[in-house]
């Protein structure tokens, strides 16, 4: 079984209301109408990702809700310990934090310099960590530094955490340390070759269970896939710039964002989502994509397949009609 989600921040593609938290909650209100386990919020440079999620907590019951990603930088770990927590707490339980490193040239508006990111995220979990798992931080004294003073009345014990990991040594701190990871732009022979191997010994080598493998794709259910394609590299153009991006749209043979979109007809997508669970990916995580009715439609069919059951082995149970096993994504070979 695949699990899927669906990035609040791309939308449905429906006019704003002025209210960027209230148009958040309406998109996550119908993600979890349409039947859709998974909402998650990415961190840009404007609102707050978990004060946000937060907030839809209180107004859209039982669907998980996680960041994709928090960049750890700008955000000393105690203080994104206690939003993570108090997030976990209005979620009962719901809540699950994706954490980043940024790349070179977008980090440095926060007056910080991407300097060995692996290092700082690192040295990140070695605070964060314990306190999300309600123990005190390894070394800390003095006040505020035992396990009660970070509690948050209301929250679990454990707060999951996934890295943004694409490079090796990302993929190997995920691994040992996170519960897995989130990747984006990222095809089958990334995923397949190369994320789910080396993340996967990284946890088996540190006696940890299998980890989480979210994958990030633009989805569209279309009769204009091509229009679609298009309309991706223009406005993906800038990702795949960023060097992390670009080396895995290069392993899978990708000449743009547009390529390795899932799009098409019904069929066609379900078919091509489902193709990654036999990579060892456990999550799809879908920007939508295309018109306004496009993504609605795409929405809507996320929530048939999950309501049905999206298995590469076996097809969608209970006789929907729809034909998993084909070939994942366009020019991978």
């Amino acid at each position: 079984m695949i699990r899927i989600g669906v990035n609040l921040a791309a939308g449905l593609g429906t006019p704003s209301s002025g209210n960027l938290v209230d148009d958040l909650v309406a998109t996550a209100g119908a993600v979890a109408a349409a039947g859709v386990p998974t909402a998650w919020l990415s961190q840009g440079y404007g609102y707050d990702a978990v004060g946000v999620l937060t907030a839809i907590a209180r107004e859209v019951p039982g669907i998980e809700l996680g960041t994709s990603v928090v960049v750890v930088q700008p955000r000393h770990p105690r203080v994104l310990a206690a939003q993570a927590l108090t997030a976990q707490a209005a979620a009962h339980g719901r809540f699950t934090l994706g954490l980043g490193v940024s790349h070179l040239g977008l980090l440095e508006v926060y007056g910080q310099q991407f300097h060995r990111p692996v290092a700082a995220l690192r040295a990140h979990l070695d605070t964060l960590l314990p306190i999300l798992s309600g123990r005190a931080v390894p070394g800390a004294t003095g006040p505020g530094s035992q396990a009660t003073d970070s509690a948050v009345p209301g929250a679990t014990a454990r707060v999951p955490v996934l890295l943004g990991a694409l490079g090796p040594a990302m993929l190997d701190l995920a691994g040992r340390r996170a519960d897995g990871t989130i990747t984006f732009l990222a095809g089958p022979r990334t995923i397949g070759d190369h994320v789910v191997p080396r993340i996967g010994a990284a946890a088996r080598a540190a006696g940890r269970p299998t980890p989480r493998v979210v994958v990030g794709l633009p989805v569209a259910v279309t009769a204009e896939p091509e229009r679609v394609r298009i309309g991706l590299d223009v406005e993906y153009a800038g990702y795949a710039r960023l060097p992390s991006y670009r080396g895995a749209l290069d392993r899978d043979g990708f000449a743009g964002p547009g390529a390795i979109a899932v799009v098409g007809d019904e069929d066609t997508v379900v078919a091509d989502l489902a193709a990654y669970t036999a990579l060892g990916a456990t999550d799809i995580l879908v920007s939508l994509v295309g018109t306004a009715t496009e993504r609605t439609r795409t929405l809507c069919v996320l929530g048939t397949v999950t309501a049905a059951g999206l298995d590469m082995r076996s097809g969608l149970k209970g006789g929907t009609g729809y034909q998993a096993g084909r070939t994942t994504g366009r020019g991978a070979g």
